[in-house]
């Protein structure tokens, strides 16, 4: 996709809305506003429905049942409801939580802030490639874990985690596992029932959905999952969520879904070829290397130009080409990704590495133009 004569090859850090999602919400800002709340009448019966309808397309998506899935404002507010809400329930049972160092800022912040309240929290060291090692994770758990948090899909490298195999040891220990899926919805098949996750946050905007809407599924049976909610003041969403519901939001993540759910597969074969042409291009050009494993998402390339800084390599191109030198969460922060850290990239390669991540919308075309504009940038430092 290109505008404003950029192409545009940052599709980890957000998607454009789906000309068919745009179309579904529309009506709910106009002549469908209800308040789904409203029980009285028919602008708050419509409302209702809709939010019925998007919730039962959400579910099937991750293979849930519609009464699983709450609506958030994102996948972060999702993350620190299920997080902390764990944390408060189960603190009879323990106060130990399993997660990652390669996690998104969003886990790795709420077990912070839950450390600081006495809570344990182990941080699983990742190999060069970005995998996990399930014997320390088999060796982490103590009778006091109540929470195995890993996220199915890095945002910043693609590098996809056993989540079946995590979830395997969790069941037998009775412990609850959360799986930050927000990068992985839209590139791969996400069935939380084959993988056995109790807890799956995601945001709509990260599949051509609008901004402002996640949802959180929460398992109801085998085990029954129960959270303490973060925000009270009317009981919606079961009392774990209360506030007015973004119908319109909602809507649009709904459709979003049943878009996903239907093109999910042919659109992560078409950009798994796409990636393969950029990887091919971009490895020929001297002192390149790919950061992570091969079981990555279709679409993701974080890769280190061996010397160059990247915010440098990214201010000759940046009105030409968008692309990121990681997380859009932290990239305002002065210092190299915590991924590529706890990978084991030394600190000049973290600074020198780049993200680039292919959406639906993108093009042969794209990518060709992406390679000669990196090309052209190279020669001028």
């Amino acid at each position: 996709m290109a505008a404003f004569n950029s192409v545009y090859l940052d599709y980890n850090a957000t998607t454009p809305v789906d000309e068919r999602v745009l179309q579904e919400m529309l009506p709910y800002f106009t002549e469908k506003f209800g308040n789904a709340s409203s029980k009285t009448h028919t602008y708050g019966w419509l409302a209702a429905d809709a939010v019925d309808i998007a919730r039962a397309q959400v579910a099937q998506l991750i293979t849930a049942e519609k009464e699983e899935i709450i609506f958030t404002s994102g996948a972060t507010e999702a993350i620190n409801l299920a997080i902390k809400g764990v944390a408060e329930i189960y603190k009879i049972k323990g106060n130990h939580i399993i997660t990652v160092a390669t996690e998104h800022k969003a886990v790795l912040d709420c077990c912070a802030s839950l450390e600081k309240k006495g809570i344990a929290v182990t941080y699983l060291a990742v190999n060069q490639e970005g995998y996990i090692n399930i014997q320390e994770l088999k060796n982490a758990i103590t009778p006091q874990t109540i929470l195995i948090s890993v996220m199915l899909a890095n945002n910043e490298t693609g590098v996809i985690q056993s989540l079946k195999e995590i979830s395997d040891i969790a069941r037998a220990h009775n412990i609850i596992v959360m799986s930050d899926a927000t990068q992985a919805i839209g590139k791969m098949a996400v069935d939380v029932q084959e993988l056995g996750i109790d807890i799956l946050p995601l945001s709509a905007h990260k599949y051509y959905g609008p901004k402002g809407i996640g949802a959180l599924y929460i398992r109801r049976k085998k085990p029954r999952v129960i959270l303490s909610p973060l925000i009270e003041g009317g009981g919606h969403e079961k009392n774990l969520r209360s506030g007015t519901l973004n119908v319109p939001g909602i809507v649009g993540m709904g459709k979003a879904a049943e878009l996903a759910y239907a093109e999910t597969k042919n659109n992560a074969e078409k950009m798994l070829l796409l990636r393969n042409v950029l990887e091919k291009e971009l490895l020929q050009m001297e002192g390149t290397k790919i950061n992570g494993g091969n079981n990555r998402l279709p679409n993701t390339v974080n890769i280190t130009f061996d010397g160059v800084n990247s915010a440098e390599l990214i201010k000759h191109f940046a009105r030409k080409l968008a692309v990121a030198t990681g997380s859009a969460c932290t990239s305002a922060l002065p210092q190299p990704s915590h991924v590529l850290k706890a990978m084991g990239v030394p600190e000049a390669d973290a600074y020198s590495s780049v993200r680039f991540s292919i959406g639906k919308y993108t093009t042969l075309e794209d990518i060709e133009n992406a390679v000669a504009t990196v090309k052209y940038a190279l020669a001028l430092l």
